[in-house]
């Protein structure tokens, strides 16, 4: 989420996006459409044309339930004679089936429509790709050469054609009819995108993080694009981080793959690498915009550079006053400088910016437990889990307050509970910090458990996850495999200089490591990712 952020926020800065409106089915505007809707159907309930068109505005604003009620009604009212209604009806009814995951039933509304329209191209694309999705290759192949001859200069049909030679094993083929589907539209970065995709299925990696570039080269706006190179940041780090250096070689004036590739650094924990891109581009002025100035002081912090931090933070608040996440960066730092008065004046300078902002809440908490006002700062993060229930890391926060500064261990217990209780998080989310919970709640062998599903089943690309089991086997006080798995999480490229040497908040740290001169030794011996040598 962070990358996508990061990465959007500067295409809004270089396109001078305008700021989009309220948006959604709460949208004014969509609300009175939808109120003109009710009232044509309180005259007249089976009025099909109302019918289809509230049910269009219910399938754009994703309110699928509503949608199929709507066009379900359509289908019943509608006589035969009303092809032009049905043959909308059916499609909507078949898109509604894909986008709900049930291609199943979506097959038999695209066949209804393409007996009403045999020439329409894009009811038979539908139901090629639909034919696709259900693994009926044979037919797919059929309705794939069918677009091909109402339009011998589509790109799709070829697309089509080559992910059905990819699931056929014909690869030498595939590869014919991608070259074929982008040799008839250039220009058009949508194409590179989907050959992106069957890249990927083939296994081509490389080729396909090449196609993702060449989109943005086409159009450096495509969202799509961008967020599957992000994607591929966190799948296959190498193969994102060649292909955009082979880009950046080609075109060395283009800020915004270097840009990119900085983002994708520092999201992967390669800091220095990140900030020798972000400087980059502040010296052959490529860009001048202040995330860049937060992102090299945001890789300064993990570094422990805190003075660089600070200077940089300062920088970027010094072109734009209201952003709160550079507040809370800015009091992150001054904490860490043992700053703490000014650390809770800049976290109530995010407040001021963004009164609803859990992370600013969250940060001006922690600021006031630097300074001992516990008690304001379990107001404040009991705030931050009023405002969202579903976040671990409030309470987490709050019950390591209660337990570790204000001696209520049964509302910390409590809170921990509420955290272990958290069914939305993904057992494979290091980041429910649910076994954190379960050991503090004194179930050793169930916080155990958690990790170690975690290190068995998810890859870890970065050290992130071995970077979580350290902080919980040193919580538990299993000193051997927390220092195992620091070794790892380091060897993985985890350069998080703080969170390795200094980090205590929520008690989600590798402390008692810290006195261990082994551990020392570790870190000693990994400088390089830190810059330390």
């Amino acid at each position: 989420m962070k990358l996508r952020t990061a990465v959007t926020a500067l295409s809004i800065a270089l396109c001078s996006a305008v700021g989009a409106a309220q948006s959604g089915i709460q949208n004014p505007v969509t609300q009175a459409v939808l109120a003109v809707y009710e009232d044509e159907l309180r005259e007249n309930p089976k009025d099909y044309n109302i019918l289809l068109s509230r049910a269009d505005e219910y399938y754009r604003h994703s309110e699928y339930i509503r949608a199929l009620a709507d066009v379900d009604k359509v289908l019943e009212y509608a006589p035969g004679t009303e092809t032009d209604v049905r043959l909308r009806a059916y499609v909507l009814r078949a898109g509604i089936y894909n986008q709900t995951k049930r291609p199943e039933q979506a097959l038999p509304e695209l066949n209804n429509a393409f007996a009403l329209a045999p020439d329409s191209y894009s009811v038979l694309y539908q139901k090629a790709n639909t034919e696709y999705t259900l693994g009926k290759y044979g037919d797919a192949k059929e309705s794939f050469r069918r677009l091909q001859r109402l339009n011998s200069r589509g790109a799709e049909p070829y697309i089509g054609l080559a992910r059905i030679a990819v699931k056929e094993n014909n690869l030498g083929l595939a590869n014919e009819y991608l070259e074929s589907a982008v040799g008839l539209d250039p220009n058009n970065a949508e194409t590179y995108v989907r050959r992106a995709s069957v890249r990927k299925q083939m296994g081509d990696h490389n080729g396909a993080v090449s196609d993702l570039i060449l989109a943005l080269s086409v159009d450096g706006t495509h969202n799509k694009a961008m967020n599957e190179l992000l994607d591929y940041g966190n799948t296959n780090y190498p193969a994102a981080m060649a292909g955009l250096s082979n880009a950046i070689t080609q075109a060395p004036q283009v800020g915004m793959f270097r840009y990119i590739r900085a983002v994708v650094a520092q999201a992967h924990f390669h800091y220095l690498a990140a900030i020798e891109d972000y400087q980059t581009i502040l010296d052959q002025k490529l860009y001048n915009y202040h995330g860049i100035y937060a992102s090299i002081a945001e890789c300064n912090y993990a570094l422990g550079n805190y003075t660089e931090a600070l200077d940089n933070v300062d920088r970027a608040l010094g072109m734009i006053r209201d952003n709160a996440s550079y507040f809370v960066l800015r009091s992150q730092i001054l904490r860490a400088l043992g700053r703490n008065e000014d650390a809770v004046t800049a976290a109530a300078q995010a407040l001021a910016v963004n009164r609803d902002s859990n992370e600013a809440l969250a940060e001006m908490a922690l600021a006031y437990t630097a300074i001992g006002n516990y008690d304001e700062a379990s107001n404040l993060l009991g705030e931050a889990i009023l405002n969202d229930a579903e976040d671990a890391r409030w309470p987490m926060l709050r019950a390591w307050l209660f337990k570790t500064y204000l001696n209520r261990d049964a509302a910390a217990q409590q809170l921990y509970t509420n955290v272990t209780e958290m069914e939305h998080y993904y057992i494979d989310n290091p980041r429910s910090l649910k076994g954190f919970a379960l050991l503090f709640l004194g179930d050793r062998e169930k916080a155990i458990r958690w990790i170690e599903n975690i290190l068995n089943t998810v890859t870890d690309y970065d050290g992130l996850l071995h970077y979580y089991a350290a902080c919980l086997y040193a919580q538990a006080d299993d000193t051997e495999k927390a220092m195992k798995c620091a070794e790892e999480a380091l060897d993985l490229g985890y350069a998080n200089y703080h969170n390795w040497t200094e980090a205590i908040d929520g008690g989600v740290n590798v402390g008692p490591l810290r006195d261990d001169l082994r551990f020392l030794n570790l870190l000693h011996r990994h400088d390089a990712i830190f810059g330390k040598e």
